[in-house]
């Protein structure tokens, strides 16, 4: 339902959907109005969507859509990104990265490779469909028992699981 533990970023953009009473609401404009990024809500929503289904397919054995690895892959190259030497403060040197992209695209094109390396990459295996009952919500498994992506749903699945069992015995 609600997550509570920070997720990757391609994770926490696929989290805008979300279930309540049973039925899924859509949380992306209320998500790029906090991030500075409504303009381009659009282009959020078929990513999100695209991320959602291949999130689906990691989670549950399926093949990736074809057409949201093309929707995910051109959204990743929005925004090409080069490495730069900055100096700090007090002169000690640090690295950068830089961008000639606008801050939509750079935010698209980051949430695009981010889920490439979640779902292209050895970290996939960590990758959950949240448990708790009714809920829509994924998750990256950071402890071998974790089911849920919230302590809320977990809260409601061990309440169901007791009311289940107090009913039938």
């Amino acid at each position: 339902m609600e997550t509570t533990q920070t997720e990757p970023p391609a994770v926490e953009l696929a989290n805008t959907v979300v279930a309540v009473r049973g039925r899924e609401r859509d949380e992306l404009d209320g998500w790029l109005a906090a991030h500075g990024l409504a303009a381009d809500a659009e282009r959020f929503r078929e990513l999100r969507d695209a991320v959602r289904r291949l999130l689906a397919a990691a989670t549950g054995d399926g093949a990736y859509p074809a057409a949201d690895l093309a929707v995910l892959n051109a959204a990743a190259a929005l925004a090409p990104r080069w490495p730069v030497l900055l100096t700090g403060p007090d002169g000690t040197p640090t690295t950068g990265e830089r961008s000639a992209a606008g801050p939509a695209d750079a935010a698209l094109a980051d949430r695009a490779r981010d889920a490439v390396r979640l779902l292209g990459t050895p970290a996939r295996a960590d990758l959950r469909a949240c448990q708790g009952p009714g809920c829509v919500q994924y998750f990256v498994r950071d402890h071998p028992r974790r089911e849920w992506c919230g302590p809320g749903c977990g809260n409601r699945a061990r309440a169901a699981r007791h009311y289940r069992k107090k009913r039938e015995g």
